[in-house]
């Protein structure tokens, strides 16, 4: 492979130059990939009401479900190209290109299909039968449009993954923009000038992912790449998909939790709410608290983004000095983040500004309790910090074991079982069940201390050796 001045940047450069570098667009590429989602509950919630926004929050399992899908193949094959790029070989590239285009393909052909022919038996496991009838039909109405869509999204989301190991996070950046112009413009025409409510939502986020997926494609088939897109490598290649799935495993495990977890607190608010009527409320609630998190936690997840390439390269290039002083600085990066996000969302007035923004004057009473659940439910975000850094750090050098076991520790070991035991030991079911989210961010942080330090001082080792 010829020498490539973004592969000499990822060998050289300082690594808070790389990670600011990086780590913007992909800031950028993710607020604006988030907000499809989030703009379509902010004119929902705005202008269709409480069950229209119950309906959304009911969809969100699903969509998480289908993005693990994505994230395992994206982050799998991006992690693995960055180390084949720190290593040099060229076709290894390529065919890791096309194996993530045949993975979205074949995801696309299984996945649609079999949840729309199941879509109100896979909404009422997402507690739809504890919500009203009109909360179930929006949410059916919005499902059963947006899932075809997912082709144009998982592909885009690839490629963008691929763009930013590459060193193209400007690119990347440049292929969300596209999406979520186009969303933000066409979601107020169809949802209150067509009056389409939110079958208009749906029908804005299926045109905005089709423009990303385009423009990403155009990056590839244009030879602007640093790797080449070359149609006869898409399949699926024997000795290349063990690391790239074994990587991708990790995220795909936490996200695939994630949806577990937003399907377990619907359908613990519909078995402890005092009649349907509170469910509906609280799960419009979750609904906020979804947004906002989502929001919130952006450069959390935008450091990592920026992170993983210097980490996976310079692991390649077996340059652990430069590695340690990246891993160091994601940390403090990471955790800095995470205070900034866990203030916003506990300290008056910050919580009531935020519930605002997805709330309509006209309902004091969901205003002060979605307020009221962010503030308990993220009291200890400042301390997710060190577990999300770990696990990317273990992803980004190849370590598929210790990464899955860090990312599904929060949300699988921890907050799973916590949601449904504490309503057992607390009367207040409602405070009980939203309790489960600091109780966990705790205890998860406690776990992680151990192999966080064990490899500080691996690092320190290597380092001082090759030194």
């Amino acid at each position: 492979m010829q020498p490539n001045p973004r592969l000499e940047e990822l060998a050289n450069e300082k690594p808070l130059r790389l990670l600011v570098k990086y780590s913007w667009p992909a800031l950028v590429a993710m607020t604006l990939n988030a907000l499809y989602a989030v703009v379509d509950r902010l004119y929902i919630g705005q202008g269709c009401g409480e069950a229209a926004m119950a309906g959304l929050t009911l969809c969100f399992p699903v969509m998480l479900l289908f993005g693990a899908f994505g994230v395992f193949v994206g982050a799998g094959h991006s992690a693995a190209l960055s180390i084949k790029l720190g290593e040099g070989d060229r076709v290894a590239c390529e065919k890791l290109l096309g194996q993530l285009v045949a993975f979205k393909l074949a995801f696309f052909f299984i996945l649609p299909p079999l949840v729309f022919f199941n879509i109100d038996t896979v909404l009422r496991w997402c507690g739809g039968s504890g919500v009203s009838a009109e909360a179930f039909v929006c949410a059916r109405s919005y499902l059963r449009i947006v899932l075809f869509s997912h082709l144009f999204s998982h592909l885009a989301f690839g490629f963008s993954a691929m763009m930013r190991a590459e060193g193209g996070a400007l690119k990347s950046m440049m292929c969300m923009i596209v999406g979520f112009g186009t969303n933000l413009v066409l979601d107020p025409i169809f949802i209150f000038g067509l009056g389409m409510g939110v079958e208009g939502a749906a029908w804005a986020t299926n045109i905005a992912m089709f423009a990303s997926c385009m423009f990403a494609l155009s990056h590839y088939l244009g030879g602007r790449s640093v790797v080449r897109f070359r149609w006869r490598r898409i399949g699926f290649w024997k000795g290349m998909m063990a690391k790239p799935c074994a990587i991708g495993f990790a995220p795909f495990m936490q996200q695939l939790l994630g949806a577990f977890v937003n399907v377990a607190f619907p359908a613990a608010f519909a078995k402890w709410a005092p009649d349907e009527a509170a469910a509906t409320t609280q799960i419009a609630s979750l609904g906020v608290f979804q947004s906002v998190l989502i929001l919130l936690l952006l450069p959390v997840l935008g450091a990592q983004q920026g992170i993983q390439p210097i980490i996976g390269f310079n692991w390649g290039a077996r340059n652990f000095r430069r590695v340690r002083e990246a891993f160091v600085l994601g940390f403090w990066v990471t955790s800095a983040a995470c205070v900034v996000a866990c203030v916003l969302q506990v300290v008056p007035p910050f919580p009531q500004w935020l519930a605002r923004v997805f709330v309509p004057a006209d309902n004091p009473e969901l205003l002060r309790i979605a307020a009221s659940d962010l503030q308990l439910s993220n009291c200890m975000l400042w301390c997710i910090g060190l577990n999300i850094v770990s696990t990317t750090y273990f992803q980004s050098i190849g370590r598929p074991r210790a990464a899955i076991v860090l990312s599904t520790m929060r949300q699988g070991f921890i907050m799973l079982p916590v949601i449904w035991f504490l309503p057992y030991l607390i009367d207040d079911h409602m405070f009980a069940i939203w309790l489960s989210l600091p109780v966990s961010d705790v205890l998860c942080c406690l776990a992680t201390l151990i192999p966080f330090f064990l490899h500080l001082r691996f690092l320190s080792r290597v380092r001082s050796r090759d030194e």
